[in-house]
């Protein structure tokens, strides 16, 4: 079964960047869309970015500032943020799907506050 880790949260400052790493288990994650999501204090669950067979895409709010991207040998999911803002403090969450299950990692918080 698949199991998600992210790594690479904390706190940053306004502006700066972050990169956040999700380490897949269990089995590769060539098989399956993949993407990021966040959890802000009060709001629910939004998607970030994902990659999938119709490619990649971008939430509106952090389009131009993240970047996703993956390591197939090392069956690897990264998102680098930069410019980041206040509003982009959430925990954020690891995600894996196919047309039969989803896998959500344990999350990972992230706080942009001076």
């Amino acid at each position: 079964q698949l199991q998600l880790v992210e790594s690479g949260g904390g706190l940053v400052q306004p502006g700066g960047s972050l990169r956040l790493s999700c380490a897949a288990s269990g089995e590769s994650l060539n098989y399956y869309a993949i993407g990021w999501f966040r959890q802000a204090p009060g709001k629910e669950r939004e998607g970030v970015s994902c990659i999938s067979s119709n490619g990649t895409k971008y939430s509106e709010s952090v389009k131009g500032r993240f970047t996703i991207s993956r390591d197939s040998a090392k069956s690897a999911l990264y998102l680098q943020m930069n410019n980041l803002t206040p509003e982009d403090t959430a925990v954020y969450f690891c995600h894996a799907s196919d047309s039969h299950s989803a896998y959500w990692g344990q999350g990972i918080q992230v706080n942009v506050s001076s």
